[in-house]
């Protein structure tokens, strides 16, 4: 019997044996995916460690804000926004012309994860043509807008960055200030927010031809473009949180679509992406407008900076989408459709991961 057994056993080992194949089989098997998933989970913790950082990044740029009115000749209130973390001592100081004096002391108050300090201040001389600077501005990476208002109503706005922070207030403000400034500030906010950049990429994982391409970001346009106007204007408000919570639901929802796709099942998004990129770019004009209103307006010219922000961020978003587009073509020409189709495994899977986290975490902040 013993015999029996061991001439079993040799013969299953016999490299032509079929139960020999069938475990080389297996083992190449195992071996191709294991190396395939980790080749995938390399992709993801990439993809997640890139997107996180430019999210943390973002939570750490917001623009600050420093407004000077006019009460009477010579008197201006102060109004001073850091975004910075209570536990942190002011990083921005300003500098004013030698002529000017503090006529109050300084009150501080933490607001939305900003530092808003509120003084009134005299100066002696006109601070036209006179200089204001702010320190700290390097360490921050912070911008800071700056807005001043004459006695007579009119007003005007520049921005501070940490490779310019200061600026020589003009004896006369133009139009075209405005428009500069507030241009260059919906182009920014819209790189930095990262929320609103993985919503069009979705987008893009979506629509497969350039004509459904173009009508869907048009569409996704003319949505938050009418809602960022009617919000700004004070046609219509909604409460901030929960438009920040469904932004987050509209990603994972696009990265679910994105999914159901790939598995055979085309969703609403696949069938129709502009209708889809323009129900929710209602709610992500309401985003905009937020970060507007968070920035402020110059009050004599509300539309002009308006329309100058908005076209801003069309420029932005233009920007991203030529830039994925180009990635991807360029990426198609190395001919490795197996690592490209896993990248886009990776990458939906980390929109959808990522998008889950911030929908629980603007949740739990209501």
């Amino acid at each position: 019997m013993e015999n029996c057994k061991a001439a079993r056993i040799k013969r299953s080992v016999l490299p032509g044996h079929p139960a020999t194949l069938r475990n080389n089989s297996r083992r190449r098997y195992f071996a191709r995916t294991s190396h395939g998933n980790g080749s995938v989970k390399r992709i993801i913790a990439l993809v997640c460690l890139l997107v996180f950082a430019l999210n943390a990044d973002a939570d750490e740029i917001r623009p600050g804000y420093l407004e000077l009115i006019e009460q009477t000749p010579g008197t201006y209130s102060v109004i001073f926004k850091i975004p910075q973390k209570r536990w942190q001592k002011p990083l921005l100081v300003t500098h004013f012309p030698d002529s000017c004096t503090n006529q109050t002391s300084i009150t501080s108050q933490y607001i939305n994860g900003n530092l808003l300090q509120r003084w009134y201040m005299h100066c002696a001389r006109s601070i036209d043509g006179k200089r204001i600077s702010i320190d700290g501005m390097d360490d921050s990476n912070t911008d800071v807008l700056l807005r001043w208002q004459w006695l007579n109503g009119v007003s005007s706005t520049a921005l501070l960055k940490p490779r310019s922070p200061s600026y020589l207030i003009p004896v006369q403000s133009s139009s075209s200030d405005i428009a500069t400034t507030y241009l260059g500030l919906g182009t920014e906010h819209i790189l930095k927010g990262v929320d609103h950049l993985l919503f069009v990429f979705a987008l893009l994982l979506i629509v497969n031809s350039t004509r459904r391409l173009v009508i869907t970001i048009t569409a996704f346009t003319l949505a938050h473009s009418i809602t960022l106007g009617a919000a700004t204007l004070g046609l219509v408000y909604v409460p901030q949180q929960p438009v920040e919570a469904v932004i987050a639901l509209s990603i994972l929802f696009l990265a679910v679509e994105i999914v159901h796709g790939q598995q055979g099942r085309p969703g609403y998004a696949a069938r129709w992406p502009w209708m889809v990129a323009f129900i929710f770019g209602l709610l992500h004009g309401f985003g905009f407008a937020g970060a507007l209103a968070e920035i402020g307006l110059p009050q004599q010219a509300i539309p002009l900076a308006l329309v100058f922000f908005n076209i801003g961020v069309e420029l932005g978003q233009l920007l991203f989408v030529f830039s994925v587009v180009l990635l991807s073509w360029l990426l198609h020409r190395l001919k490795q459709p197996k690592l490209l189709n896993q990248a886009e495994t990776a990458a939906i899977y980390s929109i959808g991961g990522i998008s889950s986290y911030w929908l629980i975490e603007r949740i739990s902040m209501f």
